[in-house]
């Protein structure tokens, strides 16, 4: 068996310039070979419907307006809707990635918040009208029962 020089010798002469060359090619080839890394990563963050179903205790904590500073509500979610564990009204949705948007009503007042929800817990922010007040805050929540 016999080595030849002639290819060892090609790659010692390579100037930097012509070695980024060489590197982007190699780079593209990568990308161009595996097209379904990235397809992959997308339809990871895309949560399947039902991975948030449970009873969530969600904390609602007032930071401007006249507000009562605290109060916690339990909400159910099965599949993508949200509804009331409790009293009051409750319209909303789960979306791609766990983002979730809520209206919520009890008499007169009215309130609707958005957030995400990542696993057992999640968090947001709110605002509406309570008891005549213009409020706004943020809330957070905690998975506490499946089905």
């Amino acid at each position: 068996m016999t080595i030849s020089v002639r290819p060892i010798a090609y790659f010692a002469a390579l100037t930097s310039k012509r070695a980024l060359r060489w590197l982007f090619a190699a780079a593209v080839l990568a990308a161009v070979a595996a097209p379904d890394t990235a397809d992959a990563a997308r339809r990871a963050r895309i949560v399947r419907a039902g991975a948030y179903d449970g009873v969530w205790n969600v904390a609602f904590a007032t930071t401007a307006g006249s507000c009562s500073s605290t109060n916690s509500v339990p909400f159910t979610v099965s599949g993508r809707r949200v509804s009331s564990a409790g009293g009051g009204k409750v319209r909303g949705g789960i979306g791609r990635g766990g983002s979730v948007a809520v209206t919520i009503s009890v008499g007169a007042s009215r309130a609707s918040g958005s957030g995400r929800l990542v696993g057992n817990s999640g968090a947001g922010r709110w605002s509406g009208i309570i008891s005549g007040d213009r409020c706004s805050g943020i809330w957070q929540a905690t998975r506490t029962g499946g089905f």
